[in-house]
């Protein structure tokens, strides 16, 4: 069977502090509640530079200049200690600065609703000159900018959502509706951010491996965002929007929604789409999350912690056609969490992991790495929901001991040798499965590992229409190099086939 393959990643972050005030959900929330509150007279103090977020170890390693491994030999946390050879490029992608995506958001804006200073216009316009990947054709949708004069009107008479830089007013995004609450100042601005991050992972993909935009012709985009109208609040198209300004002029898209098991849903649905000879290449692409921005921001300032949840996430994942040479995703080893699993940690493991392993004869130790919630632990623990990767591998350890795979004196073990450190951002779905892919792809072309297991979970609940649990998941594995031709078999050939097998049959009578 010619199973897809992985032809490439992408992983992207960027730093955005100041959206970490004016635009994270628990920061915003508060100052509804209680605009005068201790923690928002506190919080300025505690959000990181654009060099302490860059020299932060887990988002070295999203971005590929680190390998997972390595979180292992830091001693947590790892907030108060600086890599030394941090960069901004990595081998998957970059750690963006505020200012140069705030420039963006406007270089994708494509209804003139975000407007910015003539200030700060002549100051990111040459750093976007600058970026490689930034074509001189987008550059020039900056214009001059606007008067700032103008930019506060909008916010106070129209209700704009204003842009800040360094604390400092440089813009604001417009309503696109007077009265559509889908519209309004606030939810644009949160797609834009998506759709820029998402675009920023699809022009590092293209860039950083042997892929043509042109042979793209299907985009999935998996975010946690919803863009719409009053009509059909999460009508789409975010892919459609992101393959345009991506410039993957042949591809057609759709967005899969499922929280934060949607990556592991678009990834299983462009195998498949690919293995059945519908698109030759399908890109799975995500941006990030405002909302998420300082989620857990009262947990790290009670503990005088930096805010480390400051940065915005994205991804990208280009699927091929059976190359003989890249990782192939086994869509006939597909976990998934159906209506009738049920929600207990036993159940969702054994449907999640067990199961699609039990139809190749596997045991649990025959999957050298699991992928699961890749939360980062500098992030969790303080706000108590403790170590997530952890906490998953005890789990499929403890399945393990219960079918006899491995010793419970072995769990231990197990997890050092089959787990990872978590390192991605708390953006939701960023997390979920998706951040080792890259690594995966690396190791398996080494031939250090043979098979890894990528596993997603959501929370549908959040939704309010189910309290059904969900959760996808599907095996990646070193590719074998031999592939099925792909002939039939003609007329001719069966008409052979036949005459022999008659031939062998009359022998048969005739010895007898």
């Amino acid at each position: 069977m010619n199973y897809s393959v992985v032809k490439g990643t992408s992983y992207v972050l960027v730093h955005a502090p100041d959206m970490i005030i004016h635009n994270g959900t628990t920061q915003t929330t508060e100052r509804y509640l209680n605009p005068n509150s201790e923690y928002l007279k506190t919080l300025p103090k505690h959000i990181r530079s654009y060099d302490k977020a860059v020299n932060y170890m887990p988002n070295q390693v999203y971005i590929g200049n680190h390998k997972p491994e390595e979180l292992k030999t830091i001693e947590q946390p790892w907030y108060d200690k600086d890599v030394a050879d941090a960069k901004r490029e990595g081998r998957f992608g970059e750690i963006m600065p505020q200012d140069e995506f705030i420039g963006l958001i406007k270089l994708v804006d494509v209804f003139d609703l975000v407007l910015l200073s003539k200030e700060f216009t002549a100051e990111v316009k040459p750093k976007l000159d600058n970026h490689s990947l930034i074509k001189d054709e987008y550059v020039a949708k900056l214009k001059d900018g606007h008067d700032i004069a103008d930019i506060e009107k909008f916010i106070e008479e129209q209700e704009a959502e204003a842009i800040y830089n360094n604390d400092v007013l440089v813009g604001c995004v417009k309503r696109a509706h007077d009265v559509d609450v889908n519209l309004n100042a606030h939810v644009i601005l949160e797609n834009l951010v998506s759709k820029a991050s998402g675009v920023l992972a699809a022009w590092h993909i293209i860039d950083k491996n042997d892929i043509k935009a042109e042979e793209i012709e299907y985009v999935i985009e998996c975010s946690e965002e919803a863009c719409g109208d009053m009509n059909q609040r999460g009508g789409g198209n975010f892919a459609k929007a992101i393959a345009e300004m991506a410039g993957l002029t042949n591809a057609s898209g759709s967005d899969t929604r499922g929280f934060c098991a949607a990556p592991a849903h678009a990834i299983i649905l462009a195998a498949s789409l690919v293995q059945a000879g519908t698109f030759k290449k399908v890109m799975v692409v995500s941006g990030g999350s405002t909302a998420k921005l300082g989620m857990n921001g009262k947990d790290h300032v009670k503990k005088d912690m930096p805010i480390l949840e400051d940065v915005v996430g994205g991804f990208a994942i280009v699927i091929g056609e059976n190359d003989g040479v890249n990782p192939v995703l086994r869509n006939d080893l597909v976990g998934r969490h159906t209506v009738g699993t049920g929600s207990s940690p036993q159940a969702v493991v054994t449907s999640l992991v067990t199961a699609p392993l039990d139809r190749a004869g596997l045991k649990v130790t025959d999957i050298d790495k699991y992928s699961v919630e890749m939360q980062n632990p500098d992030v969790t623990k303080p706000a108590g929901a403790g170590d997530v990767p952890t906490a998953n591998y005890k789990m499929i350890a403890a399945i393990g001991v219960r079918r006899g795979e491995l010793e419970r004196t072995d769990i231990d073990s197990f997890i050092e040798k089959h787990g990872m450190e978590g390192w991605a951002p708390t953006q939701g779905h960023i997390p979920s499965g998706a951040p080792y892919i890259g690594f995966a792809r690396d190791e398996m072309l080494a031939g250090n590992i043979n098979r890894a297991m990528i596993v997603g979970k959501g929370s549908l609940f959040l939704g309010r229409m189910t309290n059904l649990f969900d959760g996808a998941s599907i095996v990646m594995e070193k590719n074998t190099g031999i592939l099925d031709n792909g002939k039939g078999v003609s007329e001719d050939e069966v008409r052979g086939l036949v005459a022999e097998a008659m031939r062998d049959f009359a022998t048969h009578l005739l010895q007898e």
